[in-house]
């Protein structure tokens, strides 16, 4: 109850009822209102930063945002180990697969290059969490580009092996006779004795003495050029085309076995020696081709020879003897 106040009053002798000025009511009045309602506004603003007044709806989405939080954390310690894994394995195809197939290293400025162009991520911006949005689909976007670039390397890796199978079976890297066939390793390549005009001249092959009738094999995989008796001195003979600029002839046979246009393998049986042509005695005159050029023959054994029929060979192929042919 409201307190009523008196005061003295000395004329009448008597005590009066102070009545207060309507003016300091409505001043009262506003200040209370006033205060009333700043207290309110900072109460508002105290409740709405706090969860206090959050709706179920709101608490739902709050635990959906730190789930997400959770995700991309999950999310970007994946992609670390993504990319570690992605170096090892640019790390080795730069330094031992394109390094043995003698193929140029891929720059990392090419692996590590970004996106250039307008902004590709404005519209992940602007959100509570646009940066680490922004972050994660930034990197993920470099892990698939280096994707990309790795996995075109390494079909070009495959080709180039394949392309080095390939080469390496169709070396001619085995003796066109077996060793148990021969009669002897008659005459290397260099400087020797013409077996009619007995003049000095450059044999530009290997003569294999062997009996007439001993099969002869292609050293390497290839396609049969020719299989005839139509070059000057070398009569009955074949040319193989090994592809990558090796090509190999046989000369002096006594007989085919095979025929033009015929695909090869290394160990195929092409034909058998002979006495055909300019030849002194049945032999296997043996010719290897690189770039249009005639090469020497013994340094393409090394698929059928020991080391000490090699070092025998050696010997026997570098003494200036006479020829077959």
């Amino acid at each position: 109850m409201h307190k009523v106040k008196y005061y003295y009053d000395p004329d009448t002798l008597s005590y009066r009822k102070i009545e207060p000025k309507k003016s300091r009511k409505y001043r009262n009045l506003t200040f209370f209102i006033l205060g009333s309602a700043l207290f309110g506004f900072l109460a508002l603003i105290i409740l709405l930063n706090t969860s206090w007044l959050n709706t179920p709806k709101e608490l739902s989405l709050e635990r959906e945002v730190k789930n997400y939080e959770l995700q991309f954390e999950i999310l970007n310690r994946k992609m670390e180990q993504i990319e570690q894994v992605l170096a090892n394995i640019e790390d080795r195809d730069n330094n031992i697969y394109r390094l043995y197939f003698e193929a140029n290293p891929i720059p990392e400025e090419q692996r590590r290059a970004g996106f250039g162009g307008i902004n590709r991520y404005k519209s992940l911006e602007g959100f509570n969490n646009s940066e680490i949005i922004t972050n994660a689909t930034q990197r993920l976007d470099i892990i698939q580009k280096q994707m990309v670039i790795q996995s075109k390397s390494l079909d070009e890796i495959a080709k180039l092996a394949e392309e080095k199978e390939k080469l390496l079976a169709s070396i001619p890297a085995i003796q066109p006779v077996r060793n148990e066939d021969l009669t002897r390793m008659a005459s290397g390549f260099g400087w020797r004795s013409d077996p009619f005009t007995k003049a000095r001249k450059m044999h530009r092959g290997m003569d294999f003495t062997a009996p007439r009738g001993v099969p002869i094999y292609a050293p390497g995989d290839g396609k049969v050029t020719r299989a005839d008796n139509r070059s000057s001195g070398y009569g009955k003979h074949i040319r193989i085309d090994h592809g990558y600029g090796y090509m190999t002839l046989y000369a002096h046979l006594s007989k085919y076995n095979v025929s033009v246009g015929q695909k090869v393998k290394r160990g195929d049986l092409i034909g058998f020696v002979g006495n055909t042509g300019r030849s002194e005695a049945p032999h296997l005159h043996y010719e290897v081709w690189k770039d249009g050029e005639r090469i020497n023959p013994i340094n393409f054994y090394y698929g059928s020879l020991t080391a000490e029929e090699f070092e025998n060979m050696l010997k026997f192929a570098n003494q200036e003897n006479q020829s077959l042919d």
